[in-house]
């Protein structure tokens, strides 16, 4: 039986113009790995409501969970929770206890929960929330679409919230090794030893520190005995000569 499968959705003009990078991806996709649900598709697109709602159908149906990062907050260009309720064609309103979570939160704070700000508890119905113990304002989870904040530290807690109701699989266990060779030295052989093996994944990644060149092999798999046993033909057919 196959690990489930997972994509990432990272909404945000501000991600494709370089003045954000992007950290988020790389997060989920370390601790998805550790819990064996395979992160198989990531995309980055803009904050224009078509290209969302296009994005979250189609990725939302080919893989088991869909996550999201960005466009929740309280301004003009938050426009996720709107285009998630779209893609699902149900209405979003101002839910009860985010309207609560956030209004106790701003009360404690000393700070005005504006207008802008309450646009934060409207929630997709039927969605159920995801929690947010950095700044309150929730996430919230519609079907198998798992809705999440841009800002890196809130994204990361609120994956940490909804981790323990994921259905896993076996996590993915990677061996690397450097081979002081060229790719083009090696490709046949390599080629052989992946078809010998096709449940492994195998990866060549050349490098050239300045005087030496050669290739960083990654090993990817979740049947430990078969990673050893590629290992074990990769140091004797290609570490050496």
């Amino acid at each position: 039986m196959s690990n489930p499968s997972a994509a990432i959705l990272v909404i945000g003009d501000e991600i494709l113009s370089g003045r954000t990078r992007d950290s988020n991806l790389h997060y989920l996709s370390c601790e998805l790995t550790k819990i064996g649900i395979d992160l198989q598709e990531a995309r980055i697109i803009p904050d224009n409501a078509t290209e969302i709602i296009y994005a979250v159908k189609w990725l939302s149906s080919k893989y088991n969970y869909l996550f999201t990062s960005g466009g929740i907050g309280p301004t003009h260009d938050d426009i996720t929770a709107d285009c998630i309720a779209a893609a699902f064609e149900t209405e979003i309103n101002i839910r009860e206890d985010a309207f609560k979570l956030l209004e106790s939160y701003y009360l404690t704070q000393n700070i005005d929960f504006n207008n802008s700000r309450q646009r934060m508890a409207r929630i997709p119905n039927g969605a159920k929330l995801i929690d947010n113990p950095i700044s309150v304002a929730p996430g919230f989870q519609l079907k198998n679409v798992f809705v999440m904040a841009g800002v890196p530290t809130i994204f990361q807690s609120m994956v940490q919230s909804v981790i323990p109701s994921l259905i896993s699989g076996k996590p993915l266990l990677s061996k690397s090794v450097r081979i002081s060779r060229g790719e083009g030295e090696i490709a046949a052989a390599l080629k052989k030893i992946a078809s010998e093996h096709e449940d492994v994944s195998i990866g060549s990644y050349p490098y050239n520190d300045g005087e030496k060149i050669g290739t960083n092999i990654v090993v990817r798999g979740v049947d430990r005995n078969q990673l050893e046993a590629v290992m074990e033909k990769l140091e004797s057919k290609l570490l050496w000569r």
